[in-house]
């Protein structure tokens, strides 16, 4: 089967199709489009996380890389890929490849690959990259050399990329105000790459902050994947609460995805973090600029933007489409569902780390806790709630779930008109009472998605229910 590019790089089973030599002939058409954009002298940066063999997997990207003659900048630990990705800015590199499958489980590993402007690569790049990767599967072909002899003629050296990231994002939020702040603040990187961040940029003055899951663990114990979502963050409510903690943020495996716990233990879904952090730019630091959110993502974004006078772009799920629209627009904040955010001034990328520090900032400008920054969100724009459905499924049904949706004959969902709707990516109903459905295949695992936003949780969970029942899941 060829190796595709989903919603951000490629994935697979280790040991399945996540094979050192798949990877191989993944990195020799990085190489081949490296060659082919004359990016070589540039040079390509090497990143990986805590996964299962990511660090030997990254070697060998890394000597597929030098053996095309491509500078290659490998890191010396494991890093998130917010960080490999300013990296590719900071050091004006023709891109980075980071071995790391971000939120999937831990049998799951996978090949990002970030183009020069730092982002995730662009549909029009995915089809290059799987051209070039195809052509090196079905020739069976690839260059390579030891990493000691890439090493020895200066073609391959080692980096540490941390540095730079933590002096950057040292400059986009008022860090001593936060390190003098005195909030009591419990950090889980869930065993990722993410570790250790939070407290070398915040330790050192009043602040208390703790860090749990911070040692490497590829199994990601007590947690199905260490995605930063309610289920798997059980410990880390029952810390904030127990300890009496002001906040709970947590980190997926690479870092690129935000959560956050409130003070009295209750997850604050992405919907909800989105909203605070347009509220926090476009209100506390009083910026303005363009906003960009995926299809399945809050209309709270639309309430804001009317109530602060910018606009809002919309796009499909997925920073492939986010990041080059945050660049187009010079947008001042990008978000999606799944707990990625992305931010000017930075890069046009989801960064955890980052929208981390944001909300501490926002807590300590206003002070207040995150429930009381909900609470005040809403009125600005009214209750929202919100719910997600991953359902795993039996591949045999998917051709008849497309069926179904691409013949829609229906003009209501529990009971409420549908006013639109739009299928540029899956299928999403938007409501004349201002709520909304969809329902799309995940484009990182053999998911089907359903999402919904209403005003009220009865009305969630029937818009779910009905949705399920349609598609026969």
């Amino acid at each position: 089967m060829p190796i595709q590019f989903g919603t951000d790089g490629w994935r697979g089973i280790i040991a399945d199709d996540f094979t050192f030599e798949n990877v191989r002939y993944c990195a020799q058409g990085v190489s081949d489009y490296i060659l082919a954009q004359n990016l070589a002298n540039k040079g390509l940066i090497i990143g990986y996380d805590t996964r299962f063999s990511s660090e030997e997997f990254a070697d060998t990207v890394a000597e597929v890389s030098a053996g095309n003659g491509i500078k290659t900048l490998l890191c010396d630990r494991p890093v998130p890929t917010p960080v490999v990705s300013y990296n590719v800015l900071f050091r004006g590199t023709g891109g980075a490849c980071v071995i790391t499958a971000s939120h999937n489980p831990p049998q799951w590993n996978g090949f990002k690959f970030k183009p020069e402007y730092a982002g995730s690569a662009s549909p029009e790049i995915v089809d290059a990259l799987e051209r070039h990767v195809l052509s090196s599967e079905t020739r069976k072909y690839y260059k390579h050399v030891r990493w000691e002899q890439a090493m020895s003629q200066n073609i391959g050296s080692l980096i540490d990329p941390s540095l730079p990231y933590l002096q950057h994002v040292s400059t986009l939020v008022d860090i001593d105000a936060i390190r003098n702040s005195g909030l009591r603040i419990v950090a889980d990187p869930m065993y990722g790459a993410g570790a250790g961040y939070f407290t070398t940029l915040l330790e050192g003055g009043a602040l208390n902050i703790v860090e749990i899951h911070d040692a490497r663990n590829p199994i990601f114990p007590g947690m199905l994947q260490p995605e930063p979502v309610a289920k798997n963050l059980v410990e880390l409510s029952d810390i904030v609460v127990r300890e009496g903690y002001q906040a709970g943020l947590a980190l997926d495996a690479d870092a690129d995805r935000f959560g956050l716990i409130d003070e009295k233990g209750n997850y604050i879904n992405p919907l909800q973090v989105l909203a605070l952090l347009a509220l926090y730019m476009l209100e506390v630091r009083g910026d303005k600029g363009p906003l960009v959110k995926s299809l399945t993502s809050s209309n709270m974004i639309y309430r804001l933007a009317e109530i602060f006078d910018v606009p809002v772009f919309e796009t499909p799920v997925g920073f492939k489409y986010i990041g080059p629209t945050m660049i187009e627009k010079n947008a001042l904040l990008a978000g999606e569902e799944s707990g990625g955010f992305g931010f000017r001034g930075h890069i046009p990328e989801r960064d955890g780390i980052l929208s981390g520090l944001f909300i501490l900032d926002m807590m300590v400008k206003m002070d207040k806790t995150p429930s009381e920054l909900i609470e005040y969100l809403y009125s600005k724009v009214g209750p929202h709630y919100y719910r997600r459905d991953d359902i795993l499924y039996d591949p045999i049904i998917e051709e008849s779930i497309k069926e179904k949706l691409n013949d829609i004959t229906i003009d209501s969902i529990a009971g409420v008109n549908i006013k639109r709707i739009d299928q540029f990516d899956g299928t999403k109903f938007a409501l004349e009472d201002g709520s909304w459905l969809a329902i799309r295949f995940s484009g990182t695992e053999p998911l089907l998605r359903i999402y919904s936003e209403a005003k009220n949780e009865d009305l969630v969970d029937k818009l779910i229910s009905e949705a399920r029942n349609f598609v026969g899941v």
